[in-house]
């Protein structure tokens, strides 16, 4: 029998082996176009904050960005929705 615990969604503590916690750069699809759902909660982050950003970023990037402006703008923060800190998927 293994020691090795098994991975799990939904754990009260942050699995620091999941795709999740990792540096957005080392995920393995990090240099893969963003997604719909970034590019959506990113252009309203932007325009949030009053920015503009490349329209053609990564999906590292994007989370990168996402994670600076939500912090700018205070979306996303534990006091406006808990479930949506996953590093990309945001309100559509």
């Amino acid at each position: 029998m293994s020691d090795e615990k098994p991975e799990t969604l939904g754990a009260r503590e942050a699995d620091s082996q999941s795709d999740a916690s990792k540096d957005p750069e080392n995920w393995v699809t990090a240099n893969e176009p963003m997604t719909g759902p970034q590019r959506s909660y990113l252009d309203t982050l932007a325009r949030d904050a009053g920015e503009e950003l490349p329209a053609d970023l990564t999906k590292a990037e994007a989370s990168e960005h996402i994670e600076r402006l939500q912090g700018k703008t205070g979306r996303g923060s534990d006091r406006s929705n808990s479930s949506n800190n996953d590093r990309g998927a945001g309100p559509g």
